[in-house]
């Protein structure tokens, strides 16, 4: 986590310096390094601290606090930008990495007798990358994120199409939707069980995917970001649960990892499909939000699938 947190702070204040295309992707790319060390070493952290009868409510309320990042920073970033201009804003997200920083010093280790570093331990090799027992819930993950790639990338030109002027818009609903879902869902996978929870989310993905897709006005479209939030309120705390469940305890870090490179690849795969087929119109923000549902169904169809397999074989 620290080794996340000194990546993030040092890429976070030299975006303004880079200067240039290539430079500014390369801090772009710097930068998912950050992203692979924090996160990952976080939930294995939560995970470590959870009660088996309550994971879900507790990765409701882990997930909960992601959501609320993401959403307070879309929403946020274009008021601050033009309070204090482009490099002001890098400067706040850096502080924000800061404070991250020194909360870590008051966690606790939760790992029994862990190694002091040594440079050796980044020599990756295949097993330490990728947990095959996590497979499910790295699919269902994947399938998920496609969806939120569409999301990142085009919310803010369809806020334009729409007449809506804070291009954060879609994210501030969000954000209190998969708030205010978790107070009473996160219970919900410890109930009725990981796939049935992750298949209800995924539904409303579908239809969140629809409702954007479809969108004339920014009613309809606020309407499908209040329900991508449930979506992501039920299935976000659901899937992290389930690899909690799948990953063999001394394998939760690389579990955990596993599903995060999921996570990745579905937002690349999404923000791929958008350079391939967004051409600034509303009828290609159609199509992409159409694939996104598609995707979405795919997870529901192996979700079923996956369920009638292990149950056919009790």
């Amino acid at each position: 986590m620290y080794i996340g947190v000194i990546i993030g702070l040092i890429v976070g204040v030299s975006y303004p310096f880079s200067g240039g295309v290539v430079a500014f992707l390369a801090l772009r790319f710097s930068h998912g390094f950050s992203a692979g060390f924090l996160p990952t070493g976080a939930t294995a952290l939560v995970t470590d601290l959870l009660p088996i009868e309550n994971r879900g409510v507790a990765m409701g309320i882990w997930g909960t606090f992601i959501s609320v990042g993401f959403g307070l920073g879309n929403f946020f970033a274009d008021g601050i930008e033009q309070s204090i201009g482009l490099t002001g804003l890098f400067m706040v997200a850096a502080s924000f990495c800061l404070i991250a920083g020194i909360l870590i010093t008051q966690l606790s280790e939760t790992l029994p007798n862990p190694q002091p570093f040594k440079w050796s331990f980044l020599r990756i090799k295949w097993n330490d990358v990728f947990e095959p027992t996590v497979i499910p819930a790295a699919f269902v993950m994947g399938c998920s994120t496609i969806a939120t790639g569409f999301v990142f990338v085009t919310s803010s030109d369809i806020s334009t199409y729409l007449g809506i002027e804070n291009k954060g818009w879609f994210f501030l609903f969000y954000m209190m939707s998969t708030i205010l879902i978790r107070l009473f869902a996160s219970s919900l996978s410890d109930k009725i069980g990981r796939r049935k929870s992750l298949i209800i989310g995924l539904s409303f993905l579908a239809l969140s995917m629809l409702l954007v897709a479809t969108s004339k006005e920014w009613i309809q479209y606020t309407l499908g970001a209040i329900v991508f939030g449930i979506s992501t309120g039920i299935s976000s705390p659901t899937i992290f649960a389930w690899l909690a469940d799948l990953a063999p305890e001394k394998r939760r870090g690389v579990g955990a990892g596993t599903v995060f490179i999921a996570l990745e690849f579905g937002i690349i795969i999404g923000s791929l499909i958008t350079l391939w087929l967004y051409d600034n119109s509303l009828k290609s923000i159609q199509t992409l939000f159409l694939i996104g549902m598609t995707a979405a169904l795919i997870a529901i169809t192996y979700l079923i699938w996956h369920l009638n397999k292990r149950e056919s074989k009790t």
